[in-house]
């Protein structure tokens, strides 16, 4: 596929964003430029995204932005992680982000926010680098937003501090699933709803086997994976936090996830309507070019008028989750600005790929690809439907 010029709506400033920001986002798309988006139709094929490029991202200080700089991370507010992935989202390979943004923002911060000053020292500092590679498993076929109703279950082989974990269960759509060198694995440890805790969980452990792959319609680069735990035995200093108070980890780290994905929902929405500015710009019909047609170039000014609100919503968020500001609202903010986006992307680019033609509908185009990969950010990290109601229960 051929990598489009660069976006003709290249202005991202709003209130949020500093000048350090916008050199953030520089750095961040000459990567993409020199090193995913001449790869990605090879990745989407292969359905794969190369450890070498994951090492590259670490080299480059990419991938711990918000993390201590002790373990060779940046040390960064949510704002300017909000900078990071957006840029990183505007990559026409949606799967090698998902597969980014599982390790920088859904898997490795419950290590950032529960390790122990051991467990960090042990792993972060190849988390940063791109040397160990991160996923996050709480999704079964029985449990997805719901993670309460999680099956999986860890009991004590033995009575004092040191005995080990067994855990037994299986874990469905793991996204770095196959990849992944370390998995953070939910599973319950006591009789109550809530009773959760999280292991760390290194690849090669006896009892973790890792099932098949899973074919997608979309992120076809990201591998996702079905996990069995079959009698795996855990070290005791592998549990991650207090024992049962894994619910509340996952919850609290939910912020982070939806709103990395909002962002990329947000980024697709912009690259869609950029791809389709420079169609009807050059595209002829009926003697003229088609944005001349009063329909469609009142079209994408609607998508990008809703578009552009909801990056503000987007950039509002991450500054109130910088800000610390009461958790309970800040969950309302999240939730519906998660549900906002993964409806509105998937408008975008259906919108947007309308306005293609039959050109739209050619795999291997840019918009195709897409239109394809946004269904799933109305669906993963919490649906439409389970993320109104949670922002329902807090009026």
């Amino acid at each position: 596929m051929d990598v489009p010029p660069r976006p003709l709506m290249s202005s991202c400033a709003n209130a949020y964003l500093t000048p350090e920001h916008e050199l953030l986002r520089e750095q961040v798309a000459r990567f993409l430029a020199r090193e995913v988006e001449p790869h990605a139709e090879a990745w989407e094929r292969e359905g794969r995204v190369p450890r070498e490029v994951l090492r590259k991202l670490g080299e480059a200080g990419l991938l711990g932005l918000a993390f201590e700089p002790q373990y060779g991370g940046g040390g960064a507010d949510a704002l300017t992680n909000l900078a990071f992935t957006e840029a990183l989202a505007a990559s026409l390979c949606a799967g090698f982000v998902i597969t980014v943004l599982v390790h920088t923002d859904m898997a490795a911060p419950h290590l950032h926010h529960a390790g122990t000053p051991e467990q960090k020292a042990r792993w972060m500092p190849g988390i940063t680098a791109g040397r160990t590679i991160t996923a996050v498993a709480i999704t079964e076929p029985g449990a997805g937003s719901d993670v309460a109703g999680l099956a999986t279950r860890a009991r004590r082989d033995g009575s004092g501090p040191d005995a080990p974990w067994v855990i037994d269960g299986s874990k469905l759509f793991i996204t770095n699933g196959v990849l992944a060198d370390l998995t953070f694995v939910a599973a319950r440890t006591g009789p109550g709803r809530h009773d959760i805790s999280i292991f760390a969980v290194e690849r090669g452990t006896p009892g973790l086997r890792v099932g098949r792959a899973l074919e997608k319609t979309g992120w076809r680069a990201s591998d996702t994976a079905e996990l069995f735990f079959e009698g795996c035995r855990v070290p005791a200093h592998h549990l991650l936090g207090e024992e049962h108070r894994g619910f509340r980890a996952v919850m609290k780290n939910f912020q982070t996830e939806r709103i990395a994905l909002a962002s990329m929902a947000v980024a697709t929405c912009r690259r869609a309507i950029e791809l389709t500015l420079e169609h009807v710009k050059a595209r002829q019909a009926f003697g003229a070019p088609l944005l001349d047609k009063q329909a469609v170039r009142q079209k994408v000014a609607m998508l990008d008028a809703r578009t552009r609100a909801a990056r503000q919503y987007l950039y509002h968020c991450a500054w109130r989750v910088a800000a610390g500001h009461d958790a309970t609202s800040v969950v309302q903010d999240v939730s519906l600005l998660k549900a906002l986006t993964g409806e509105l992307v998937n408008e975008v680019t259906y919108g947007c790929q309308q306005l293609h033609g039959g050109m739209g509908f050619m795999t291997g185009t840019p918009i195709e690809r897409l239109w394809r990969d946004a269904r799933v950010l109305a669906i993963g990290g919490g649906a439409t439907e389970v993320m109104l109601d949670e922002a329902a229960k807090r009026y």
